[in-house]
């Protein structure tokens, strides 16, 4: 049972439709995010010793992806009713998950260029799409103007990237600078322009992304490797958004590099 009625959902389903992105205010469990955060703590220093050179969200900036365990691969999460009759009202209720990862900015980040996070379906078209990818970002602490918000451009992202960046730099449209509380969940369409801005703090801003994408849409720099002992442990639905997923036997057998590193179109 959601925390919204059919119609508030809907609200917010047309909020992305015509923005681009919506927020669901402290909609998550603050507890369980903390915990997330303290578990994170080891994969993100982990991280940096393995491959911090690469760096290819910029300076101070680091994608890394989440095993598909607890804290991590929480249900309340990824099977969020309300979350999803937005996700299905959007991309079809045949919909997949495609990724669990974690972007996180650390003292000595830059600004970002501007930029989407997939290109359009049809260049030679001339014109976007109904939605195709979705990402559901929450952090894992409070995002203030300091610790590097997000900036995004409300209704870009039915615009080709060149007409979102002339509106841009015109004034026609704004960045926004989105601060967040533990707990808010942002939906957004990944054509939305937007940035990552500078963390000027010396605690790191994990923010989550859970990507989801019609069945047919095929990514193969995401993924989330579910262990095969997990199986048993999820539910119908858990098991049919991740039913492309591949399966290990640990997780040991992941791979140490990141995969995605061309993330910026």
């Amino acid at each position: 049972m959601g925390r919204y009625s059919a119609e508030q959902v809907q609200e917010f389903t047309q909020e992305v439709l015509d923005s681009g992105f919506c927020i669901l205010p402290r909609h998550f469990s603050g507890e369980k995010l903390q915990a997330c955060n303290e578990a994170f703590r080891s994969l993100l220093e982990d991280h940096i010793k393995r491959e911090g050179q690469l760096q290819n969200r910029g300076p101070g900036r680091y994608y890394v992806t989440l095993p598909f365990i607890l804290p991590f691969a929480e249900p309340d999460f990824y099977e969020d009713d309300d979350l999803l009759g937005i996700v299905w009202a959007l991309t079809g209720t045949d919909a997949v998950m495609c990724q669990l990862a974690t972007d996180t900015p650390v003292l000595g980040s830059e600004y970002q260029q501007i930029h989407r996070d997939a290109p359009p379906l049809f260049p030679k078209w001339g014109r976007e799409t109904p939605p195709f990818q979705l990402a559901v970002n929450f952090p894992l602490v409070e995002v203030r103007t300091d610790n590097g918000p997000f900036d995004i451009a409300r209704g870009t992202h039915m615009l080709s990237k060149e007409e979102g960046l002339r509106a841009v730099e015109s004034g026609e449209k704004k960045l926004e600078t989105v601060v967040m509380q533990l707990g808010d969940v942002m939906i957004r369409d990944v054509r939305a322009l937007h940035r990552g801005t500078p963390n000027r703090t010396s605690e790191p801003r994990p923010m989550v992304v859970i990507g989801y994408s019609p069945r047919w849409l095929f990514r193969p720099e995401v993924s989330i490797q579910i262990p095969r002992a997990a199986l048993a442990s999820l539910s119908e639905r858990a098991r049919y958004l991740l039913r492309f997923n591949p399966i290990v036997e640990s997780l040991n057998d992941r791979s140490g590099t990141e995969v995605y590193q061309s993330f910026a179109y």
